[in-house]
């Protein structure tokens, strides 16, 4: 049953740390490998069910040389500027560590990770006056730095919310961004307990009435991992 607590009759994880649990890793389909490969890795049964698709919003090349700085707020979005970008940014920004980790791995190195991940945390360490900034994030995001510096809005991607028919027998889902917690407030599932990454997913989460057992203290994959491993850690107790 969807919900319920994994048991260690099912044999603890080959090292010994936490009780087996099937968890559901609902990142879009292309980008789930490397967390299901984690959840293995600590004993896990990660089952595949992509609640989000992105959509890039195109192709042509982008000139940063107008602008001072240049922010990124996701790791979709530090993929999708790197691909189109003609040079590196003056200025690099990227909000959360798994977007500044995207962002070496495609060979563009970040000037600023602000301490919070969160366009607030970002405000209170851009430098004054900033000069001209753009915002390249999903269609939809938060717009805090048009309204607070005048930041220029480029839309690098969409991400398209989906309603999967299949509904997976899961002790918890692992939610990586809002609009997987809203897709999966719209399923069945939504009675199963959630681990959460970033305070804007748990905002969403908690918006939702979704019951959340696990919060990420660092906004990237690692953290994630970290926090399912002590909500497990505790139901073995």
């Amino acid at each position: 049953m969807a919900g319920h607590h994994p048991s260690r009759s099912q044999g603890e994880d080959r090292k010994g740390q936490v009780p087996r649990a099937r968890v559901a890793v609902t990142r879009a389909s292309g980008q789930a490998a490397e967390l299901a490969d984690r959840l293995e890795a600590i004993g896990c049964d990660a089952v595949l069910w992509p609640l989000i698709a992105i959509e890039p919003l195109g192709d042509e090349p982008i000139d940063p040389s107008d602008y001072d700085w240049v922010v990124v707020t996701s790791p979709n979005g530090a993929a999708e500027l790197a691909r189109r970008l003609t040079q590196a940014p003056r200025g690099l920004a990227a909000i959360g560590p798994g977007t500044s980790a995207r962002l070496r791995e495609s060979g563009l190195q970040p000037d600023l990770v602000p301490r919070v991940s969160t366009q607030e945390g970002l405000l209170a360490e851009l430098p004054e006056p900033a000069g001209r900034v753009l915002l390249a994030a999903a269609e939809g995001a938060r717009r805090l730095l048009v309204e607070e510096r005048g930041a220029d809005f480029l839309p690098l991607y969409r991400t398209v919310e989906l309603s999967p028919e299949d509904l997976p027998d899961v002790d918890f889902v692992l939610l990586a961004s809002p609009s997987a917690a809203r897709a999966l407030g719209r399923t069945r599932v939504r009675s199963t307990p959630v681990v959460a990454i970033g305070p804007q997913t748990v905002a969403e989460a908690r918006e939702l009435r979704l019951e959340i057992a696990g919060e990420a203290e660092t906004h990237d994959l690692d953290g994630l991992v970290e926090a399912l491993e002590k909500v497990l850690a505790n139901i073995g107790r």
